[in-house]
């Protein structure tokens, strides 16, 4: 090499290293709070109008099998109670996996050509079901203990 690009590269180099080492836990936080305050703001919508909630989910979002009035209370209970448990860091990867499924319907059924927004909840999601929520998290905190009464070797 150059002695131009030596200290371009010594530098570059170094701006990675010390990148990969942010912890995982730092970078979880705000997946979880940002997949959370969008599930949660939903919530928030649908109780400020229930009836106008209703008529949604009978004339627009239309969804198949369900009643719109059980698909109502279906969206609602899941979007008041996985944002909590995103933000607590409970049950993480199960309140993961449910609204990765809701997104999924959302997507599927009901605004189709919104998958630039949906790709976005679902990569916050994934990373969430798959690498879990950290070690600022109750799941971090209970899961050892709960491991261990069940009588289950302790992780490497």
């Amino acid at each position: 090499m150059n002695s131009v690009t030596d200290p371009a590269v010594a530098w570059v180099d170094r701006a990675i290293g010390l990148l990969e080492r942010v912890p995982y836990w730092l970078l979880a936080l705000p997946l979880r709070l940002g997949a959370a305050a969008v599930f949660w703001n939903s919530a928030q919508t649908k109780l400020a109008n229930w009836d106008t909630t209703l008529e949604l989910f009978a004339d627009e979002y239309k969804l198949p099998l369900l009643p719109p009035e059980i698909a109502a209370h279906v969206a609602l209970g899941i979007e008041l109670t996985t944002p909590v448990l995103l933000v607590l860091g409970l049950f993480t990867r199960a309140a993961a996996l449910v609204l990765l499924a809701m997104t999924t319907v959302i997507e599927i059924f009901v605004y189709p050509l919104a998958w630039p927004t949906h790709i976005q909840w679902a990569a916050m999601l994934l990373v969430l079901l798959c690498r879990g929520p950290g070690k600022l998290s109750l799941d971090h905190l209970l899961w050892p203990p709960i491991r261990a009464r069940l009588g289950a070797p302790p992780k490497a």
